[in-house]
């Protein structure tokens, strides 16, 4: 069977979200969101290209920081409307420098930082 982006469930705006996990650890690294182009993108050329909302613009992860995301495997849940992609990632995941953007747990009803910067 063929796969074609456009038989994803988007939401309103065009938008499925889509989680990146490291393909050697398993480790979540972030959740963004992808519109059916930037899937074919991805697909088509292995590098982790994501929607921005803030930009309204096409994202290609590391292409100004140099962070980026090499497309390992690529999966849909069975819903058809969440993408998890596993990649390897060169340098941190999150844009605060933080190698994954869970760095914040909620523990006894408050927010702890799991790590800082570079971590």
């Amino acid at each position: 069977m063929t796969f074609d982006p456009a038989g994803l469930k988007y939401d309103a705006n065009g938008l499925i979200p889509a989680i990146a996990q490291e393909a050697a650890t398993g480790e979540v690294l972030m959740l963004a969101w992808m519109n059916a182009d930037a899937v074919a993108r991805t697909l088509e050329t292995g590098r982790v290209t994501y929607w921005s909302r803030s930009r309204q613009a096409f994202w290609v992860k590391g292409e100004s920081s140099g962070h980026t995301q090499e497309l390992v495997e690529f999966r849909v849940d069975c819903d058809r409307d969440t993408i998890l992609m596993k990649v390897r990632q060169t340098g941190p995941a999150c844009h605060t420098n933080r190698r994954v953007c869970f760095y914040t747990a909620v523990e006894d009803g408050a927010e702890v930082e799991l790590m800082g910067p570079e971590t």
